[in-house]
């Protein structure tokens, strides 16, 4: 094996903050993007009415489920699975981990697709879904999911090349797709000149057609060679051991983004009950909580590379040092945005509705939730981090201790006539609890001798 590449070195030993923040710059700014493409879109819908703005409330948690599934627990396990083959200098093995994420992503994403078509209705008339709202509903869901397959493989070929350190390109593209998704949402769903209103529609088609020409991009980056690994299928053949190198980590990883959505989805369906406009309130708060993942997101990712290379490389402290600085720069950044909105909620809820109805109930979450943002930070980094270690199983349990807290106590106060600000105090010590005790999992889980 020959020594890492001067650029991979560089992961291995220059200075973690600067190196992390370096990495990090271009992610954040490809998920700013990706929060704006958020606000755009519910803008959208919001001019389409009350009604659209609650059915869409239905479907945003599994359409965030894809993308967190897609880029952040499976885009994990590859990206973790390759950096550690490259910091142990094994480009060979590096280059066949990519063709078998590939072929994870394709199988996964149609497996996703194929669920949503067929089961999706059920799915959203389950949460409270009834009448108009689940009509529109239904609409969005069956154009939103036939496009599932593009999202996993889009996620995946950025996670291909985040894995070997390379965040320019795939935030490069990930930023010109969700520009053009804003574009294609908004002319798509509210119409102009000779281009039809399609609604809700609308803002599904806008989304499908970004995300093909992001996987074209990403197809033709690999296949001519730009980047430091080559897509060629030429003498490739398939090693189970190195399927199971991804789904180790990426499958396990998959549960926590699973557990995350059944949390917001118990809210969803309780909430329902109070009516559309808590409905359509908690909606706009709740799109909040989600954006801020991509936020943590660009944070955790960083860190997926310069982990799993110092593990591959055996600098077990290095990479436990890399997850914490990781985690405390996640906080801070959350830790700012949760001040933000408690001190002035209406920056965030007005952007959506001027319904004074439904701006109660988003003023009300975000209050409430605000100052437990960091947590939520801290905790979602470290997993991120863990993965770079091939040990996500503390930070899935973190989550499924949330998970409990938020089903049990949800079904309490449902019992006992709990309002809506009983479910928002829930939601932020529930975020709290997760940022604690996922960085009790990474403290205390051995992740190997140095």
């Amino acid at each position: 094996m020959s020594s890492p590449h001067p650029d991979l070195q560089r992961l291995l030993s220059a200075p973690i903050l600067p190196t992390l923040l370096r990495l990090a710059a271009p992610n954040v700014l490809a998920m700013v993007m990706t929060v704006l493409v958020g606000i755009a879109e519910t803008y959208y819908v919001g001019r389409l009415g009350t009604a659209p703005l609650a059915a869409m409330a239905l479907v945003f948690p599994f359409a965030m489920l894809t993308q967190m599934m897609s880029a952040g627990a499976m885009g994990g396990g590859v990206s973790a699975a390759i950096s550690r083959a490259l910091g142990a200098s094994d480009l060979a093995r590096a280059q066949s981990l990519l063709m078998h994420a590939l072929l994870i992503g394709l199988g996964a994403g149609l497996v996703y697709s194929a669920i949503f078509l067929i089961w999706g209705p059920a799915f959203y008339a389950l949460l409270g879904g009834q009448e108009t709202v689940l009509d529109e509903a239904v609409r969005y869901g069956q154009v939103l999911f036939a496009g599932a397959v593009l999202v996993w493989l889009l996620n995946t070929l950025a996670s291909i090349l985040r894995g070997t350190g390379n965040m320019r390109a795939p935030s490069v593209a990930l930023v010109a797709t969700a520009a053009l998704q804003i574009v294609l949402g908004g002319l798509l769903s509210l119409g102009a000149g000779p281009v039809p209103a399609l609604g809700m529609v609308g803002v599904a088609l806008g989304h499908i057609v970004a995300t093909a020409a992001g996987v074209v991009f990403f197809l033709w980056y690999l296949v001519s060679g730009q980047g430091r690994l080559r897509l060629q299928w030429q003498g490739f053949q398939m090693q189970p051991s190195q399927f199971a190198d991804i789904l180790k980590v990426g499958a396990t990883a998959c549960l926590s983004p699973v557990q995350s959505v059944l949390a917001i989805l118990i809210f969803t369906g309780l909430l329902a009950q109070l009516g559309t406009e808590a409905l359509a309130g908690y909606g706009i708060g709740q799109r909040l909580e989600f954006l801020l993942i991509p936020i943590a997101f660009g944070i955790g990712v960083a860190s997926v590379p310069m982990v799993g290379m110092a593990m591959g490389a055996g600098q077990v402290a290095r990479a436990r040092q890399v997850a914490w600085v990781a985690g405390g720069v996640s906080a801070f950044n959350l830790a700012l945005i949760g001040a933000v909105v408690t001190w002035a909620p209406d920056l965030w809820a007005r952007l959506f509705t001027q319904d004074e109805a439904v701006l109660a109930y988003a003023r009300q979450y975000l209050v409430t939730a605000g100052p437990a943002f960091a947590f939520f930070g801290l905790g979602l980094t470290l997993y991120f981090a863990s993965q770079g270690a091939g040990q996500v199983i503390g930070p899935v349990l973190a989550g499924t201790v949330r998970l409990v807290l938020v089903a049990a106590a949800g079904y309490w106060l449902s019992q006992h006539q709990g309002t809506a600000d009983d479910f928002y105090q829930l939601v932020a010590v529930a975020m709290v609890l997760y940022g604690v005790v996922t960085a009790a999992a990474v403290k205390f889980t051995p992740w190997g001798r140095a």
